[in-house]
């Protein structure tokens, strides 16, 4: 320890919602927690905030069916009343205690608790890399999750119907469990969970944590320090980055490999999301690695002779760095695209049984592909938004992509990875963000029909090739835009 100053880039402040004795009527969760929101804003209202909130339902519910709870959520992050808008991260929720040693059965048949199945809020499950017993204090015992694979206690979405978006979106350490010898349950061990600040530091300062309201807490620190770091960053964009830095590791893929047909990558994002962010690569961009971001807005409907149709798309141009794609050829790079935004929910619940009259409006992203011209590409994305509402799936035969556009549009957080030759992807350059339809032009006896809609693009390229750098040629074009 030093005599320095240390410079604090964020603090910590604590709203109680759980009542001292019994507990709050189900019916007035949301309400609850808006006041709590409300009682941290009222004390500084400029101040920018992630909201962590690691207590759920201890049942789940409805297949990811919104719940008056998550829909809450879903507004108060939305800015729906108040035009403010909100990074609200929760837990996914913990499975029952005496199933874990089902492991990992029982993590794919309890579902995420409500209201983990907010549209809005960046829903946290739980991994581990604790793998580590004293076998001399704890003869017999064995852990029960593998190194990098998900926890024992996180909850899935295996089981939610599949119009509702895939939870959880990203995963963090919660801690392992070990199979006690005794009675084959699993129990948990200080060395095998999160180390942590008593409550009554004063008596003890330390104490252990564990399971996804520990993986919750960890998503949220990530999260203020990217905001602290980045204050013109809006929480769409905060969450995005979370997101767009995940990635899964061995174990996690393991359990589906191989990956030969999109249902093993859908089961992966169920069981862990898009796996466990990288605070490096969140917030800075390496010499072979760059990544852009785009904050943006745009009127998705309007009214056209007392018919209500789509109406804006974006058309983002990417200063690429061309040259340097060429130059590499046939090396291989990867592109990942990141498109996040709020949707603000129905007001009536009636209107929650299907995803298109639950959010306001959608968002979708294609790229220019090389052989397209900048008209056919207009061209093929007014196509691709027609046939959206009409329920025809028309996008197409674009190799290289993970995910692909059918599985990476759910909910209000897509995320995908392209793969191919370096000159493929300097022919890339344009990604368009169009809109799909929802409430607001479906039901416009309400009004907001005409509302803006903002949304936060990223966009990251990488290439294995450790002497070439993408970031200065960069740099020299950031500053030139091209309208389409």
């Amino acid at each position: 320890m030093g005599s320095n100053q240390i410079q604090l880039q964020h603090r910590l402040e604590s709203v109680k919602i759980l009542p001292p004795y019994g507990d709050n009527p189900p019916h007035l969760y949301g309400a609850i927690t808006t006041e709590g929101i409300a009682r941290a804003e009222i004390t500084a209202p400029g101040r920018h905030r992630v909201f962590c909130m690691a207590v759920s339902t201890p049942d789940f519910r409805d297949r990811g069916k919104p719940s008056s709870w998550s829909a809450q959520l879903d507004t108060l992050a939305s800015g729906a009343n108040d035009e403010e808008k909100r990074l609200i991260i929760v837990a996914a929720g913990n499975t029952k205690l005496g199933k874990r040693h089902e492991y990992p059965d029982s993590n794919q048949t309890e579902g995420i608790h409500d209201p983990g199945q907010s549209w809005n809020a960046l829903t946290v499950g739980a991994f581990t890399e604790k793998n580590n017993i004293d076998l001399m204090q704890y003869p017999g015992w064995n852990i029960v999750a593998p190194f990098g694979d998900l926890s024992p206690s996180s909850c899935t979405s295996f089981l939610w119907a599949k119009q509702w978006p895939i939870k959880p979106d990203i995963a963090m350490e919660g801690g392992n469990m070990a199979i006690n010898p005794g009675n084959g349950l699993a129990d948990y061990l200080d060395s095998l969970s999160l180390l942590s600040t008593n409550r009554q530091f004063t008596i003890r300062p330390f104490d252990i944590m564990h399971d996804t309201s520990a993986a919750t807490a960890l998503a949220a620190r990530m999260a203020i320090m990217l905001q602290s770091r980045y204050s013109q960053y809006w929480p769409e964009t905060i969450r995005g980055l979370l997101a767009h830095s995940a990635t899964w590791t061995e174990a996690m893929q393991a359990r589906f490999a191989p990956f030969n047909n999109k249902r093993n990558f859908e089961n992966l994002l169920r069981y862990c999301g898009y796996g466990v962010p990288n605070f490096n690569e969140a917030m800075w961009s390496a010499q072979n690695s760059l990544t852009l971001v785009a904050q943006d807005a745009m009127q998705p409907f309007d009214k056209v002779e007392n018919k209500f149709k789509l109406r804006d798309m974006n058309f983002h141009t990417i200063p690429w760095p061309r040259e340097v794609l060429e130059e590499l050829g046939e090396t291989p790079v990867e592109m990942r695209i990141t498109l996040s935004y709020f949707i603000e929910p129905n007001p009536g619940e009636r209107g929650w049984s299907r995803k298109y009259s639950y959010a306001s409006h959608g968002f979708r992203f294609d790229v220019r592909r090389p052989i397209e011209t900048i008209d056919d590409f207009r061209s093929r994305i007014n196509r691709l938004a027609r046939d959206e509402e009409s329920g025809i799936n028309s996008g197409g035969n674009d190799k290289g992509w993970l995910l692909g556009p059918n599985l990476r549009k759910r909910g209000s957080l897509h995320s995908d990875i392209w793969s191919g030759t370096a000159v493929d992807l300097a022919q890339r350059g344009f990604i368009a963000v169009f809109p799909v339809i929802g409430w607001w032009r479906e039901r416009p006896k309400l009004a907001r029909w005409n509302k803006l809609a903002r949304y936060s693009l990223i966009i990251s390229i990488k290439t294995p090739e450790t002497d070439i750098d993408l970031y200065t040629p960069v740099t020299n074009l950031i500053s030139t835009e091209i309208n389409l």
